[in-house]
């Protein structure tokens, strides 16, 4: 597989997102690297006993972004994005799936980066911070996007900056904020009510 350029990738993109169909079968080889990257990043996040791998977060990945082809694409870094989303909910989709089995009990746990972390505790609850993400996506769309795009994604402040067509800076800012924020709401669900 050989490297893809930023143009070559655009490209792909736009051509898929105007309905050639062929335009996928050659940006996925193109990606394959990236996307298995972006995966191996979630699936450290999981337990170690998960059922499913790497390989199949990508293919179940690739699935779903088949069907997203009315999505207009602007390049690579909100392709990547996009993806993370993807990944994001199949994962999520499993947590909910074992917790309503289990009812409650065991719920999977998987590791916040350290930046989330307010204490030694490593581990958070994938579904807690899906809902918190949710609910800082209604109160402020922007910081919702910079942590999908950034801790999910995998982008650099440039590469967030760009799809969100904002500066770097304000991703930075951003990012700070959503963080302190999450280990708030994160915290708080934590907590039982009296």
């Amino acid at each position: 597989m050989r490297t893809a350029s930023p143009q070559d990738v655009t490209q792909l993109l736009l051509a898929w997102s105007q309905g050639e169909k062929a335009a996928l079968e050659k940006l996925i080889p193109l990606m394959y690297k990236e996307l298995r990257q972006l995966a191996r990043r979630y699936m450290s996040r999981e337990r170690p006993d998960h059922t499913l791998q790497t390989t199949a977060l990508v293919n179940e990945a690739y699935l779903r972004l088949v069907d997203a082809s009315k999505v207009r694409w602007q390049n690579r870094a909100h392709f990547l994005a996009i993806s993370a989303q993807v990944m994001r909910r199949v994962l999520v989709e499993m947590a909910r799936s074992r917790q309503c089995l289990k009812r409650g009990n065991d719920a999977q746990k998987v590791s916040l980066d350290e930046a989330l972390a307010v204490s030694q505790e490593k581990s958070t609850d994938l579904v807690a911070l899906d809902e918190a993400l949710t609910e800082l996506a209604v109160v402020d769309p922007r910081k919702s996007q910079v942590v999908e795009l950034r801790f999910f994604g995998g982008l650099s402040a440039e590469e967030t900056a760009q799809v969100l067509n904002v500066s770097p800076d304000t991703v930075l800012r951003d990012w700070k904020l959503a963080k302190v924020w999450l280990v708030r709401e994160i915290k708080n669900r934590a907590r039982p009510d009296y």
